[in-house]
């Protein structure tokens, strides 16, 4: 198939979440008719419930500041499905996309089971592609939990687990200790895992599990650090051993995250200049990224509670003395109630809008949500370009316009600066 066609059935199998096939049955008989191709590189294993992403991207540019050649896989992707599958860094052409995706549907042909699922199939592409390409480590996100999503088919040589907090509570229990169980599940015997700093409830069981498998356990709450400065766009550290970190991504539980990276870059036998050189040139867009100046734009994919809470406290410890336009948009299975009394009260002038998805709650139905949380005459767009058109018409260039609530409405509002037809605003900075 062309690009084009290859992508339209994958989305064609159905949403992510609507035909998520826990299990692990249909993707290791669909790896063993590829030859299993994960078992041609080493891997390192990530779950969590936020800052998979963060840390699966600076992983992944430290191992190649040491020549090491690497292979990305993580989700979801922000504007096209190529983001999803990197080789040294760069998503993997459109024609090498499709090219994988007619060797896994044609073996998914002959499975005696219905066609495996959209993130079943990518994660075979992504296996698939990575072995072709002769990558010698890659970095693999989980999708969903983790004990039965469908990466959990790889052996790997560590794992990491990022904070675990509420979310996907319908696939994955209500209370934090069931889902820090489903995340634990890709734990395994005698392979070293990294912890990220954790919540008391999560930690509990995440240490019995791995107190149960004998593992060692590398633990970043207990790294020493010292000289911490962190501004609006980047933070700085020091630990024994290592120069000066710097994490150029803003946040301080970007921090967090490259303190967690780096302690899974030692474990694989990074030297800490190299360390030190793939966090400080590690990108990761949609997340807290200011992508336009005069008024800034930033984007912010905060759609659960704990996302929020970050991105919160970033605003108030950075924007607290500008103007805010919060453009917001939110998912029905998502905890927008949630995330809204989080976020709203920090928002001068609030716009709902829909990204174009069927599971994006409309923006009258957020416009309702926002009048109960007690926003004051809250504003509605139809479109993403509609809010941004509408807040770039009466924002000053002092102002902020924080776009959040969902990964897709950060998508379609990044594939939006691209166009300059779409784009409202007079500039960009480097992307």
């Amino acid at each position: 198939m062309t690009y084009p066609d290859s992508v339209q059935f994958l989305y064609a199998l159905g949403n992510e979440m609507k035909t998520a096939k826990l299990g692990l049955e249909r993707i290791t008989q669909l790896l063993a008719l590829l030859g299993n191709p994960e078992r041609s590189f080493r891997v390192v294993h990530v779950a969590g419930t936020n800052g998979k992403g963060s840390i699966c991207a600076t992983i992944d540019s430290g191992l190649r500041s040491a020549g090491v050649r690497t292979g990305l896989f993580i989700s979801p992707h922000l504007i096209e499905p190529t983001e999803r599958i990197q080789v040294d860094g760069m998503p993997v052409s459109p024609a090498r996309f499709s090219r994988a995706f007619d060797v896994v549907h044609e073996a998914a042909l002959t499975l005696p089971f219905e066609h495996p699922s959209y993130f079943e199939t990518i994660t075979a592409m992504a296996f698939w592609l990575f072995r072709e390409a002769g990558v010698q480590t890659a970095v693999v996100e989980v999708g969903l939990g983790g004990r039965l999503d469908c990466t959990n088919v790889v052996q790997p040589a560590l794992t990491v687990i990022t904070p675990v907090d509420m979310d996907h509570e319908a696939w994955l229990g209500d209370t934090i200790e069931l889902i820090a169980a489903e995340k634990a599940g890709i734990l395994k015997s005698g392979v070293p895992a990294v912890f990220s700093k954790q919540r008391p409830d999560a930690e509990l069981v995440l240490d019995a599990r791995a107190k149960k498998l004998g593992i060692r356990i590398i633990r970043a709450a207990e790294l020493p650090i010292t000289d911490v400065d962190i501004d609006a766009r980047s933070s700085r550290f020091s630990t024994a051993g290592f120069p000066t970190i710097h994490v150029n991504l803003p946040g301080d539980h970007q921090m967090d995250n490259a303190i967690t990276a780096l302690l899974a870059l030692q474990e694989l036998g990074v030297a800490p200049a190299h360390i030190a050189e793939g966090i400080a040139e590690t990108r990761w867009p949609g997340r807290l990224e200011y992508i336009s100046p005069n008024p800034d734009v930033l984007l912010d994919g905060a759609h659960n509670p704990a996302g929020a809470h970050a991105l919160a406290r970033y605003l108030k410890q950075h924007c607290k003395h500008r103007k805010m336009w919060m453009i917001f948009a939110a998912m029905r299975d998502k905890a927008a109630e949630q995330v809204g009394r989080i976020l709203f009260p920090l928002a001068d002038e609030l716009i709902c809008t829909a990204p174009a998805l069927a599971r994006a709650l409309s923006p009258g139905e957020l416009t309702e949500l926002a009048v109960k949380l007690g926003v004051r005459s809250p504003r509605t767009a139809a479109t993403p370009v509609d809010a941004l058109h509408l807040a770039a018409a009466e924002a000053s260039a002092e102002d902020v316009i924080v776009v959040t609530g969902s990964l897709y409405l950060v998508g379609e509002v990044r594939a939006a600066s691209y166009n300059k037809n779409s784009w409202p605003f007079t500039g960009l900075y480097a992307k």
